[in-house]
């Protein structure tokens, strides 16, 4: 197991995502913040804010230790109570202006749990979806078609297996509906040993920008009003409500006393709620919930690239 091949990759991704979406806002940068964590380790966030394309994004490194795992990180792996971890990994979503954009996230990350005298217990994690505000089937398939790619090295099944935990995972209980059109996530992966494990965390990582750039190109400059702006901001509450309920990520941060701002600058800058809102039969928002959220494999049909 090699921790600092690991670390060096994930700076240099949170690099490489930062410049390639500048170069679409091209009007902001990221600004950039080094943290401490007490308790040890630290992190830098990276974030582009009131931009020409992007309204709030935060690409977020972080490298933490500490004596025991939080309960986010034990309660389905008992067995590490009491041990130390590591916990590294690069973290972001990014929140577009305008609503004909989607939402995306990504992570990959990995953990590492020790004990003197023992060997250590280590897995990795990640993926990346999509939350858009309204329905494009090419995006879907686009996206989608890119997930597909990153994990066809490392066997026929894996894109199945981490498409429907994707689906799975990203589904809001309480409202019965999923946050988006789904991706890849996959979580304590180790059972590949650790290169074939870390080369599929950079096979995920390196495909996220592949995978949003384009959508992001396509759609930044589509003409939108007041109607459309409303709607992007009654959906972002779903994205709220997903990451301050379920999200492992951000209750793992919670938890572990990692720096707060960092934690949740996925949250929007702008949201609204309104009491048992529904959108009007036949309408494009309609579509989106009808249409676009319930999970279905968008590359059924759909010919090679």
């Amino acid at each position: 197991m090699d921790a600092k091949a690991v670390e060096h990759y994930l700076r240099d991704l949170q690099g490489r995502i930062c410049d390639g979406l500048a170069e679409i806002d091209g009007a902001k940068t990221f600004t950039e913040e080094s943290w401490d964590r007490p308790e040890g380790g630290g992190g830098t966030t990276r974030v582009i804010a009131d931009g020409n394309v992007f309204e709030k994004g935060g690409v977020n490194f972080s490298h933490v230790t500490g004596t025991n795992l939080p309960p986010s990180a034990t309660e389905s792996r008992p067995e590490l109570a009491g041990r130390s971890f590591r916990a590294m990994g690069v973290s972001l979503v990014i929140h577009p202006k305008n609503p004909y954009v989607p939402t995306s996230h990504a992570n990959v990350r990995m953990f590492v749990a020790e004990k003197p005298g023992e060997e250590p217990v280590w897995w990795m994690g990640g993926g990346f979806d999509l939350t858009p505000y309204y329905g494009d089937a090419d995006d879907a398939v686009s996206w989608h078609r890119t997930a597909q790619e990153a994990c066809e090295p490392f066997g026929d099944d894996v894109y199945p297996r981490f498409k429907k935990w994707c689906d799975d995972y990203f589904y809001l209980k309480h409202r019965q509906e999923a946050r988006g059109v789904g991706g890849l996530f996959y979580d304590d992966l180790n059972e590949w040993g650790f290169d074939r494990t870390f080369a599929f965390m950079r096979s995920v990582g390196d495909a996220y920008l592949e995978a949003y750039a384009p959508i992001v190109r396509k759609h930044k400059d589509d003409a939108y009003g007041e109607r459309e702006r409303q709607w992007q901001l009654y959906r972002r509450g779903r994205y709220v409500e997903f990451n301050l309920v379920y999200d492992r990520g951000t209750l793992f941060g919670l938890q572990s006393n990692g720096r707060t701002e960092a934690i949740l600058m996925s949250l929007p800058p702008l949201v609204r709620w309104d009491y048992s809102y529904q959108p009007e039969p036949g309408t494009p928002e309609a579509s989106l919930l009808t249409d676009f959220l319930p999970a279905k494999d968008w590359l059924a049909g759909q010919p090679a690239r």
